[in-house]
């Protein structure tokens, strides 16, 4: 299997991240599976906390939708907890399109009964409930905590050395202790880079107890069970009725010539 991984981090920038996320990955791919890891390379990368600014990175994803398709990738991960893209990306796509957040939130569903969520700062939690919503998870939520990290470049740096490291750690660990004291089960970090690190750090259960859900091996494997589900199903797995449905071949002329020849590239004209 060949995977794309569409990190939302801005391609050539926070190496550190980028080190910690290869590993993760590699880990929770195995010897069956290669993952190539695409970051956002024409505009923006560093704060999708804000709406706007997730806004012009989502065009490019759904380009590298299109990239991954053609370039034959079994499936396209996107790697950030908010699902930029992820149903729009699911109408144009053949292969399976699985976002972190939506593959968090369903593995922990598994794991236990009220959930407690770490947010890097007070900006990330309008935009998670956003993703409880949809997900119809807000009843879930016993707790949310945040802790007090403004930019994507904070993170890198505390990801630089082994003491910054550290400090990150008892800091999330603090906070996700307060989860778990307003009755959270289990605990997520909403954030896909501190998740990552507290992966990579081994931190997977709160002194109280609480697992701390590593997502990021959650994206993969559902990529991996998604892609052999459809093996399964002879080609057959994302719906083409209604929500997800494509143009007809008779509609698709008069868009492509409104909006270019590569939007729905598997539709054919009639």
């Amino acid at each position: 299997m060949r995977f794309w991984y569409q990190s939302v981090t801005r391609e050539g920038s926070f190496p550190n991240y980028r080190a910690t996320l290869k590993r993760l990955l590699k880990a929770a791919a195995g010897p069956d599976v290669d993952i190539d890891v695409h970051g956002i390379a024409r505009q923006g990368g560093t704060g999708d906390q804000y709406r706007y600014l997730a806004f012009l990175e989502t065009v490019e994803i759904l380009e590298n939708v299109h990239k991954a398709q053609e370039q034959g990738y079994d499936a396209f991960l996107i790697g950030n907890l908010f699902d930029p893209g992820l149903r729009e990306a699911r109408e144009i796509a053949d292969i399976p399109i699985v976002g972190l957040g939506e593959a968090t939130l369903q593995t922990a569903e598994t794991m236990g009964e009220t959930l407690g969520f770490v947010s890097i700062n007070q900006k990330f939690e309008p935009r998670l409930h956003d993703v409880l919503k949809r997900r119809r998870m807000s009843d879930w939520v016993s707790g949310i905590s945040s802790m007090r990290i403004p930019t994507m470049a904070e993170l890198e740096a505390a990801g630089s050395d082994g003491e910054a490291v550290k400090k990150l750690c008892a800091d999330f660990m603090a906070a996700a202790e307060e989860t778990v004291a307003d009755g959270a089960e289990v605990v997520i970090a909403a954030g896909g880079v501190v998740m990552a690190i507290v992966a990579d750090q081994g931190c997977f259960k709160t002194p109280s107890g609480a697992p701390i859900l590593n997502g990021v091996a959650a994206l993969v494997q559902q990529g991996k069970a998604a892609v052999e589900l459809r093996r399964l199903m002879g080609g057959v797995y994302t719906s083409d009725r209604h929500t997800y449905s494509k143009p007809s071949s008779g509609e698709i002329a008069g868009y492509r010539a409104a909006y270019g020849q590569r939007v729905y590239p598997g539709v054919e004209e009639g």
